[in-house]
This record gives C-alpha cells, structure tokens and sequence, in this order.
C-alpha cells in the first residue's frame, strides 16, 4: 500500500512557510516550530524580518535555496496568487494547510508538475507517520 503523503514527507528537505507569522499564538507558527526539528525551514512573510531565529523572504523568489515544499498559510481564495511563484521557485510540492483548498490552483499546479496537498496539517501528517 502506498502513502503519498509519506513519501513527500520522506523526500523533502527544505520547506517555505508562506504566510508565516512570527506571533507564536498563530498555527503557521506551532507547525513552523515542530518542522523545524526535521526540516530546513524558510519562513516567507514579507512584513517579517526574522521568525524562529531564521531570516524571513518576501517572496519565494527570494529564498536562496532550492525550495522542495510550500507549506500555504493563506486563505484559500488568495492562493492562486501564489502559483505562479512557486513554479517558477521550482518547487517539488504545494502544501495547503487544514481549511486551506483552491481547485484553479491545484489544477494549475498539476499542469506544471507540481504535487499538490490540499486541506491537510503538514505537522499532524509528520507527527503520524512518526509513532
């Protein structure tokens, strides 16, 4: 049997938190805190100058490194927008958090290549897959 999610999980080494909020109170920043135990973690916000003790980037095109996956904290109407960045990033996957789903998007996405995960927490599927 075969779990995609698990596979992404095992393949990824470097993630960009889009939409990442340095107030700890925010679930961008719980899941950004437990990833970066096992991940290379690239917050993007571009009214944040730091979070996590990491350097913020305005955008993906900004992060220096090759980026594997783009774990979305945005509402899902605003993710079309965010498309054309993350394909032109390279990225291996699009990450939708839980409540987070944009069909155009995810079809858009598909067409480039891209894995795309809709309306799942990154931290829970990890933490899963951990036990």
């Amino acid at each position: 049997m075969t779990d995609p999610v698990g596979e992404i999980l095992g393949q990824t080494r470097t993630i960009a938190v889009l939409g990442l909020s340095g107030n700890p109170a925010r679930p961008s920043y719980d899941v950004a805190r437990y990833l970066q135990q096992f991940y290379e973690i690239y917050p993007v916000n571009p009214n944040e100058d730091e979070i996590l003790g990491v350097r913020c980037y305005p955008d993906l095109a900004s992060v220096p490194v090759a980026i594997d996956l783009v774990d979305v904290f945005q509402r899902s109407e605003n993710v079309p927008g965010f498309v054309p960045g993350a394909i032109a990033a390279g990225v291996q996957v699009f990450w939708m958090q839980l409540g987070i789903s944009n069909a155009a998007a995810r079809a858009r996405l598909e067409q480039a290549g891209i894995a795309v995960v809709e309306n799942l927490c990154l931290k829970v599927e990890h933490a899963r897959r951990r036990l």
